[in-house]
């Protein structure tokens, strides 16, 4: 049979032989023969492997699996980026916060919003080709402890793979978006275990990670095959039961550094909830692991050991899972100094030599350089202040803690400690630019207050409240006390050079949470911000280059592909996410609602960009009737368990209703509500929570607040930096 050849974005190849019919079936039946529909998806490791010789595509999530974000892409470029303009947008289905980096195969985007939902878009025009709701199981949202997000989807040989917030792994084919498979990945479903991550696929796996520490979980991470859906190989981050044999030989190594066995009933923590990295050569998995369960050591290991693999950067055996080697950035974390945080792989000159590493930047402030095949450590600095640690001891590879300024439970302190539980860098992905040999890295600036609690924390048996093991997250309740602290807190675009360890540049933001980064052979860097705006900058100098508004705050990365000769950027917005949900009021900073869409741009775009309608008023409150003392309790019970979704003090970042503008109808109701929850918006119902009593004393508390707001009337205008 003759072969039908393909017009892929990056040159002309034809398809395998042994595929060749089944996919020429398939385009006569769909009545589009050789469109880019009929053979979306059509990807294997050879293709993102030689993925530069296909420019076009974003076939992976990180375009490659060195994950640099770097496009060859240059015909938008530094001398003409002023000229872009909107090609198309596409409203998605709700107005949460949205943190995908779309995949884009030969003509075809693949992207998600929250709730897990899938969409098939043509890449030229923004049309819908299918959209697939996974149905995620809303009544577990609030198990999840950073808005119902979703990071993104993988492709492999005709399947699009996303992680469901509830747990599952499926598989979709791409051509109709209708399920293949589906599986559970949760080994203990008594256990609030969530996914947000975007799947990779590896030699013919689909490698996922959970989220959950803090809700008391174990971590691990588990392959999959691409094909059936069978598990093939799980790797446990942290050990289990210390009266049951360790798992494989890494739990015999972790074991060691944990104490006592509190941990077991914490879940210990350890998700690894995003990043990964492959190396081909090497045949290593690269796993970015998370804080532990609880945050404070002493009630979760006695305050001694490290606590491996918690807070590490660990490579295992793809094909099989087995350890290789890790490197532990936090030993024995104590302040939620993750390291998930995006993983690079690149070849740098280290001392006239060149070394083949893995960059990252996580939570506790540090830039690493780490030998991948060895996980020796060949630098570290600080890329934003830094309190609790006096440096690096290179000699030991371990960062200095400063005891009086950090360690809250023992210095008998409530320690303001700098970077805080957002860290200096966040899931927010940074990108590497070989030409300039610069690292753009979105950073935070901010500080949390940490305080020990004297009695030892029990599990909370309701499954959607935070399991911390300390106090943190303190504010002001008043608008001109939050003012000032969110003050204290901004975001910054760095231009770090790994080799000499120090910035190149420099572009300050208002707020933290701005989007990840994506930097091109144009000499741009493409940014989105917390206050709605879709930025160009130059790479190599950080002159701003080109600026439009974006509706609404952009948090996930842009990218860029071409399609027919021309060249699109892209950038998925909508804010949301866990700035602006649990501590809502200081994201107001940022002066933006949720307005979740998709915004692509080309040279001469002339679209018109959707807006969001205006924020109602607030209602007039009912009289508050209850005692002082009722009002104190429902604080504390709100604080408790409302706080993480509505905001402390009960002041939302608009992401989710802010419970001080309820209506005379939502308050009449308010019982209700609780009881039997709005799984539809993914809330849960909290009838085993809270008695009655308990629920009205949180609701007195509410319409307290919401007579604060009518007092305080001007001064939440004045909050927004615009």
């Amino acid at each position: 049979m003759k072969h039908i050849g393909l017009q892929r974005s990056g040159g002309w190849e034809p398809p395998p032989a042994a595929s060749t019919l089944k996919h020429l079936i398939a385009a006569i039946a769909l009545g589009v023969a050789c469109s880019s529909a009929a053979w979306a998806a059509d990807v294997d490791g050879k293709r993102i492997i030689a993925a530069d010789q296909e420019p076009g595509n974003w076939m992976s999530h990180g375009r490659t699996y060195d994950e640099q974000r770097y496009s060859p892409l240059k015909t938008i470029n530094d001398g003409n980026v002023g000229k872009l303009g909107l090609a198309w947008s596409y409203k998605l289905d709700l107005d949460r916060g949205v943190e995908a980096t779309p995949i884009v195969v030969d003509g075809v985007m693949y992207t998600t919003g929250p709730f897990s939902v899938v969409y098939a878009l043509d890449a030229r025009n923004g049309k819908l080709l299918w959209k697939y709701d996974p149905q995620s199981d809303r009544n577990r949202a609030g198990e999840a402890c950073c808005d119902a997000v979703n990071r993104g989807v993988a492709v492999w040989k005709d399947k699009v793979y996303v992680g469901v917030l509830d747990g599952r792994l499926e598989a979709i084919d791409a051509k109709t978006g209708t399920r293949v498979w589906s599986v559970d990945t949760r080994n203990d479903k008594a256990r609030s275990y969530t996914i947000t991550g975007a799947p990779r696929v590896v030699n013919g796996k689909v490698i996922i990670g959970n989220g959950g520490a803090e809700f008391g979980v174990r971590g691990y991470v588990t392959a999959y095959d691409a094909e059936t859906g069978k598990q093939a190989w799980r790797f446990f981050t942290v050990p289990g039961d210390p009266k049951l044999p360790p798992e494989d030989k890494a739990m015999e190594i972790a074991r060691k550094t944990w104490h006592g066995d509190a941990f077991v009933e914490q879940g210990g923590g350890g998700t690894a909830w995003d990043s990964f990295a492959f190396d081909p050569e090497l045949n290593l998995l690269y796993i970015g692991v998370g804080n532990g369960s609880l945050w404070d050591p002493k009630w979760r290991s006695q305050a001694k050991g490290d606590n491996l693999f918690l807070s590490s950067i660990v490579a295992v055996n793809a094909d099989t899972g087995e350890y290789a080697w890790h490197y532990q950035t936090t030993p024995g974390d104590a302040w939620d100094f993750t390291a998930t945080q995006h993983m690079i792989l690149a070849e740098l000159p280290i001392e006239g030599k060149p070394r083949k590493v893995l960059m990252q930047a996580p939570k506790n402030g540090f830039f690493y350089v780490i030998d991948r095949a060895t996980g020796e450590l060949l630098s570290a600095k600080g890329i934003v202040p830094q309190n609790w640690t006096k440096g690096m001891d290179m000699k030991t590879g371990r960062p200095i803690v400063d005891e009086e300024n950090a360690a809250y439970w023992k210095n008998g302190k409530r320690n303001l400690v700098t970077p805080a539980f957002w860290g200096a860098h966040d899931w927010h992905p940074m990108s590497y630019n070989p030409d300039t040999g610069l690292v753009y890295i979105p950073a935070h600036i901010m500080s949390a207050y940490y305080e020990h609690i004297p009695d030892a924390p029990r599990r909370n048996p309701f499954k959607s409240m935070y399991q911390l093991g300390l106090k943190t997250g303190m504010m002001p309740e008043g608008p001109d006390g939050l003012l000032e602290m969110a003050k204290t807190w901004s975001g910054k675009l760095i231009a770090w050079d790994p080799v000499k360890q120090e910035p190149a540049w420099e572009v300050p933001y208002i707020t933290i949470f701005n989007g990840g980064t994506l930097s091109t052979a144009g000499n741009l860097v493409f940014e989105g911000s917390a206050d709605g705006r879709v930025i160009a900058y130059a790479a190599d100098s950080g002159k701003k280059l080109w600026e439009q508004p974006a509706a609404s705050g952009v948090m996930a990365a842009p990218v860029t592909y071409s399609v027919d000769g021309e060249q699109y950027v892209t950038f998925m917005a909508g804010w949301g996410g866990a700035f602006s949900t649990f501590a809502g009021a200081l994201s107001l900073r940022a002066g933006v609602q949720p307005f979740s869409q998709v915004l692509t741009y080309k040279l001469g775009g002339t679209a018109k960009l959707q807006e969001p309608a205006p924020p109602a008023d607030a209602p007039e409150p009912p009289p508050l009737t209850a005692s002082a003392a009722d009002v104190e309790a429902g604080a504390k019970l709100y604080d408790g368990h409302c706080s993480q979704c509505h905001g402390i003090h009960a002041v939302s970042g608009g992401v989710l209703p802010d419970l001080r503008k309820l209506t005379s109808e939502k308050h009449q109701m308010f019982l209700g509500i609780l009881y039997g929850g709005r799984v539809p918006d993914g809330m849960p119902s909290f009838a085993e929570a809270f008695n009655a009593a308990e629920v009205e004393q949180i609701h007195q508390y509410l319409i307290k607040r919401a007579h604060d707001l009518k007092q305080e009337g001007d001064a939440w205008t004045r909050f927004s930096a615009k």
